[in-house]
């Protein structure tokens, strides 16, 4: 008999529309969700002297002064490059602005930091923005803006946050649910609907206002060319046409169904209004939209149809309770009508059936086909609720696609229409601002973390990103990958950018890491894509070598990576005079990093043996740094305190004397990421590999042997850690005790034994710190992060990652009693498996409906808890989301849980 391949499953219509456009500028990406959610307070609108970005361009500028780098609104649509952008406004006729944007308080303002406080969800979406949808929750009083501001001013750490449920504007559910749905008949022809139901006890009024603008590019000084929109005379009956042209997209069209009232302006600062002195470049400034319609004055409008600026004003006087209203629209662009086999308009002139059947009919389609995309990428056997989950998920990692406009040279030298920026502004770092990456200049789309709180990538938060996007979309997630590497993003050092707020800071390198992940879940077959980011991710690492390891001892520095304030002072500024900081967590992240670089270099020698070499320098590294974790210093102190069987950070002073900081914390349980199975093909067919790593037991058992497992000398585990078997066991007892750091929604970052605080040595000075499950009680990095107790997703996800591969190296040789007293010990995978259901549990309904994961300030009722939230953090004794409600990046992890069954997540670590 003949053997049969196993047939390919068939691919589906989105399937096919990503295999036709895997990069950024393909046709089915040209069009995207890829509007910001918060333009303002970021540090690309700051041109001050001080570098206090919220207080430069504040949201009360918002709505009357143009931004120079990019736009926001809300669920915003523009094109690649972010010329022309489509987003809806709203007014209930109460508020003394239009909803443009929504709204939050800036780092100063709020008792916990910076905080959005509208409400929103990302309902679906495809990653071709092929379909997508939107839900804003918009009330029907007032916007309370000031109440909001003043009662979180008078709070402080220890309050809970004043949140917009708090001020009653809500009860009796007194707001409307505006659902904005995208569907691409082809990549130029992008079908939009708007529909508002009135979910109050009352009639309500509502205008909905769907806005077209282009960015504006022309004020600067820097190319003056100005495109123009212009109401289209001769439309057809029913319909409102808007010609948008640009010298880069062409000509674009808006249509409109119905008899909307339409406003035109310009994309320009009301320089009057927002300065109080001045004058305006143009009579007709951003925010006459705003006066008209909110203010009564409609005299700032251009009467001639003309304009940068254009909204179109669908007004309701009276919603019934219950009630849906809609508004269609119908964006055209001609540039991708050329060479296209799905139907398109090229031109106004054949609008007729813009709203046709075929309108409606083109929105079942889409969304019967997103159906059947996400059907198979889900795996068959996934619950309903975790499907659920795992599509939010994926919807929100789609719309969090948002483009990022910053040149650093441009933006420190000003530009040439306005007066140079004060010198403060390039001064050396600290006091300047990324003066040291005056390289960088971007224009890309790229995965953000949250579209208002975290409207700028973080390397490292970008790529877990990669991993859960890899499911759907993975050339998508490789071309992140490598965007952070490109030579205009990568210091020329080889250090990547950490985020806009000082791109020098040091994120934790988990490139690598995902880079593994992406290629696994994308067949483990572009050796490419891993051969391009894996050369890129050798200077990063000799950038951690060279400027990391201050004195060459194999023990890393880096400051807070990432993790705040979980540390008794800030580890990048506040450590002790006379000291420098031997740091368990950089040490283990670099250890970890070794391991994953290793892996890739023995996948990419299968393929060519000169990469053999490579593999055989990280096994070195790896060894030297788990070396030095042992002992190091003068008084040979090591990051393992013997007395408490767990790892600290270690103060040491001129003299190599150590002094650990005693605090049980994830910088303790990080050495566990570090391990790695090398697979048994590596010691048959890579030579200097296995002849060194044989040198080296042979002449170093005191190293290896307590890294690999061995017998008669033959390896067969072939496990590397640098946590040797007892000291796995003890910080497995402390992983798995609830009364430490297993909590029922997943690993807290804080053992939970310091519940009453506790006094810590740091350098001869006593210093207090305590358990803090939920919002952070410490204004430290602004207060709006807490990695003193809470459960932060993506550790969690690395630390299950290394305990599968654990348990793999033990061959089910290691037992451990989870939870830690419960007397019943079980395998250390059935552990892992235990740790992941927790993981996923947040997200799940329980008895009463409610998720344990749903923040504080979502009420209880179907109409809150149908849409799962994907917090920044979680409080770690109930679960109850913290931080960002819209961190479908890193949380979106739950989606590669869900997508990744155990043995497959085990597999996936060492294929």
């Amino acid at each position: 008999m003949t053997s049969v391949e196993p047939e390919e499953p068939a691919l589906t219509e989105e399937h096919l529309r990503l295999r036709d456009s895997p990069a950024d500028d393909d046709p089915w990406r040209a069009w995207g969700p890829y509007v910001s959610g918060r333009q303002w307070g970021t540090v690309r609108e700051d041109y001050s002297a001080d570098g206090d970005a919220w207080s430069f361009f504040p949201f009360d500028h918002a709505h009357a002064r143009a931004y120079r780098w990019g736009e926001d609104g809300i669920a915003g649509l523009c094109d690649r490059y972010g010329f022309l952008n489509l987003a809806v406004a709203m007014w209930n006729r109460n508020d003394d602005r239009l909803k443009e944007r929504c709204f939050g308080l800036t780092n100063g303002e709020g008792n916990h930091g910076e905080d959005a406080k509208e409400y929103w969800w990302h309902l679906d979406a495809t990653p071709t923005h092929s379909w997508a949808q939107h839900l804003h929750r918009y009330p029907q009083a007032a916007f309370p803006y000031a109440v909001l501001r003043e009662e979180n001013a008078r709070r402080g750490h220890g309050d809970p946050e004043f949140q917009l449920v708090d001020t009653g504007v809500l009860d009796e559910d007194r707001f409307f649910d505006v659902v904005t749905t995208h569907a691409k008949v082809s990549p130029g022809d992008v079908l939009m609907t708007v529909e508002a139901t009135n979910h109050g006890p009352d009639p309500a009024p509502l205008d909905l206002l769907p806005q077209l603008w282009f960015r504006n590019t022309w004020a600067w000084g820097r190319d003056d060319r100005t495109p123009l929109i212009e109401v289209v005379d001769d439309a057809p009956d029913g319909m409102v046409v808007l010609r948008a042209t640009h010298a880069h997209l062409g000509v674009v069209h808006l249509v409109a169904e119905g008899s909307p009232e339409v406003l035109v302006c310009d994309n320009e600062t009301h320089v009057e209004a927002v300065f109080g002195q001045g004058q305006s470049r143009s009579p007709h400034p951003k925010d006459a939209v705003d006066r008209a319609i909110v203010h009564g004055d409609p005299s700032l409008l251009a009467t001639d149809g003309r304009g940068t600026k254009v909204a179109l004003r669908f007004g309701f006087d009276s919603v019934a309770p219950g009630e849906t209203v809609r508004v269609r629209l119908r964006l055209l662009d001609d540039a991708w009508a050329e060479g296209t086999t799905d139907r398109v308009v090229p031109d106004a002139s054949s609008l007729h059936d813009a709203f046709g059947p075929e309108f409606d009919e083109v929105l079942a389609t889409r969304r019967a086909e997103a159906d059947a995309f996400y059907a198979a990428v889900i795996p068959d056997g996934v619950g309903d609720e975790e499907r659920l989950v795992a599509r939010r998920a994926f919807a929100g990692l789609n719309w969090g696609k948002q483009l990022y406009r910053y040149d650093v040279r441009e933006w420190l030298e000003g530009d040439p229409a306005y007066p140079p920026p004060p010198d403060s502004r390039r001064a050396r770092e600290p006091a300047g601002r990324n003066t040291s990456w005056t390289h960088l200049a971007l224009a890309d789309v790229i995965s953000m973390p949250d579209e208002w709180e975290y409207p700028w990538f973080a390397a490292w938060d970008l790529a877990f990103h990669t991993v859960a996007i890899a499911h759907m979309d993975p050339e998508f997630a490789k071309n992140q990958l490598l965007l952070m590497c490109r030579e205009w993003s990568q210091h020329p050092n080889g250090q990547l950018p950490a985020y806009e707020w000082q791109f020098g800071d040091v994120n934790p390198p988990v490139h690598a890491w995902a880079a593994w992940h992406v290629y696994v879940l994308d067949g483990a077959r572009d050796h490419g894509f891993l051969v391009r980011v894996f050369t890129k991710l050798l200077f990063n690492f000799s950038w951690w070598l060279n400027r990391k390891d201050s004195d060459g001892s194999n023990l890393f520095e880096g400051g807070f990576l990432g993790m705040d304030n979980i540390s008794v002072f800030d580890r990048s500024r506040e450590v002790p005079e006379g000291w420098r900081l031997e740091q368990s967590d950089a040490t283990s992240w670099m250890a970890f990093t070794c391991l994953q670089m290793l892996r890739i270099a023995l996948e990419l020698s299968r393929v060519d043996r000169a990469w053999d070499g490579l593999a055989t320098t990280f096994l070195e590294h790896f060894f030297s740094i788990a070396e030095a974790m042992e002992a190091f210093g003068t008084d040979q102190v090591s990051l393992w305190d013997e007395t408490d069987e767990f790892f600290y950070d270690v103060l040491v002073d001129d003299e190599g004397r150590g002094s650990p900081v005693r605090v049980r914390s994830l910088v303790g349980l990080l050495p566990l990421i570090a391990v790695a199975n090398v697979p048994a093909w590596a010691f048959e067919e890579l030579g200097d590999f296995t002849s060194r790593l044989r040198w080296l037991q042979d002449r170093r058992p005191d190293l290896t042997e307590s890294l690999l497992h061995s017998q008669d000398g033959e390896v067969v585990h072939n496990s590397l850690t640098p946590v040797v078997r007892p000291r796995l066991e003890a910080i497995l007892r402390r992983l798995f005790d609830e009364d430490e750091f297993l909590s029922p929604h997943g690993i807290r970052s804080l053992s939970a034994a310091y519940r009453g605080g506790t006094e810590v040595d740091a350098g001869g000075t006593s210093v207090h710190i305590a358990y803090d499950p939920g919002e952070s009680s410490t204004g430290m990095f602004g207060g709006n992060s807490n990695w003193r107790g809470p459960v932060w997703f993506p550790v969690n996800v690395l630390i299950l990652d290394a305990l599968l591969v654990l348990a793999d190296g033990a061959d089910g040789d290691l037992r451990v009693e989870f939870p830690t007293g419960s007397g019943r010990p079980v395998p250390l995978e059935e552990a892992a498996i235990g740790l992941r259901q927790r993981l996923i549990s947040l997200f799940l309904s329980g008895d009463d409906g409610r998720r344990p994961g749903t923040p504080r300030e979502h009420p209880e009722g179907p109409l809150w808890d149908a849409h799962p939230t994907f917090s920044e953090h979680f409080n770690g004794d109930t679960g109850i989301g913290l931080g960002a409600s819209h961190q479908t990046g890193w949380t979106a992890l739950v989606a590669h849980l869900v997508c990744t069954p155990p043995d497959d997540l085990r597999e996936e670590m060492d294929t």
